[in-house]
């Protein structure tokens, strides 16, 4: 396994790639997607510990949702047990995949500590006042200290955790390497990651714009909440489609792993 250089307009290609993938199996993917932030969801539930046992799961979602993209991106349809993709084979390759899940629950909590350390002593809180997203809430909280440092320091955790799951589950390497060739992998492709985020970025302010053009047609508020939340899933979901593109693009891996897990 080596790493591959790739021009900047590849990260365009793996923006077209994601939406192309997501359109052969558009229930399967968003459903994916779906259960994903589901369990997600009633994990965070659980008192004290569920917070912590939800990111670390991310990870091996991560490879369960790059597998079903894998799938898609092969005419065949994803079944909701390539969630579990991570966990199917055997103890040696769940229990890295664990310590990963570990190192970025343990990641993300540190950001989430100093990006509220620096929201209280910026004295400008994070939370929109009452949970209403009105462009005063908006203003606030894009005037918060403690979410601009959040947002840098979570740059350098995403290039870390962005290849890691892949590189751990399908080609054995140990989680502290993953995240090394993982920051590298990034680091030397950065043109096309930025492209790519642009591409992403570009695509999500154009379907914003289409749904408040379409909510306003349809009636106003009301309309909006009911196309806004299906689109939502549906964007997110073509993202996360898009993330196998940047791995199997990134590293010369030789002969791809199989898309077959074993039952067993």
């Amino acid at each position: 396994m080596k790493l591959q250089i790739v021009p900047a307009s590849t990260g365009l290609s793996w923006v077209k790639l994601g939406v192309k993938t997501f359109f052969r199996q558009p229930l399967a993917m968003s459903g994916l997607f779906f259960m994903f932030m589901a369990t997600v969801s009633l994990l965070s539930v659980v008192p004290v510990i569920g917070s912590a046992i939800s990111l670390a799961l991310v990870p091996a979602a991560t490879v369960g949702l790059m597998a079903a993209s894998r799938e898609a991106a092969a005419g065949r349809f994803p079944m909701p047990v390539m969630l579990l993709t991570a966990f199917r084979s055997g103890a040696e390759r769940a229990r890295p995949m664990l310590v990963l899940g570990g190192m970025y629950a343990g990641a993300l909590l540190l950001v989430l500590g100093l990006a509220a350390l620096m929201g209280s002593a910026g004295g400008t809180p994070m939370e929109l006042p009452g949970g209403e997203v009105t462009p005063e809430a908006m203003r606030t909280a894009f005037l918060s200290q403690g979410m601009w440092v959040a947002m840098l320091a979570y740059v350098p955790v995403l290039m870390a955790f962005w290849h890691a799951p892949a590189l751990v589950h399908w080609h054995g390497v140990s989680p502290g390497k993953s995240l090394f060739f993982s920051i590298m992998a990034c680091w030397r492709n950065k043109g096309a990651m930025l492209v790519y985020s642009l591409g992403w970025l570009g695509v999500f302010l154009l379907m914003g714009l289409m749904m408040s053009l379409l909510g306003a047609m349809l009636g106003g508020a009301s309309a909006l909440g009911l196309i806004m939340y299906p689109m939502v899933l549906f964007m997110a979901s073509m993202f996360h489609t898009s993330i196998y593109f940047t791995f199997r693009d990134s590293f010369d891996t030789g002969e791809p792993p199989e898309l077959a897990e074993p039952t067993a």
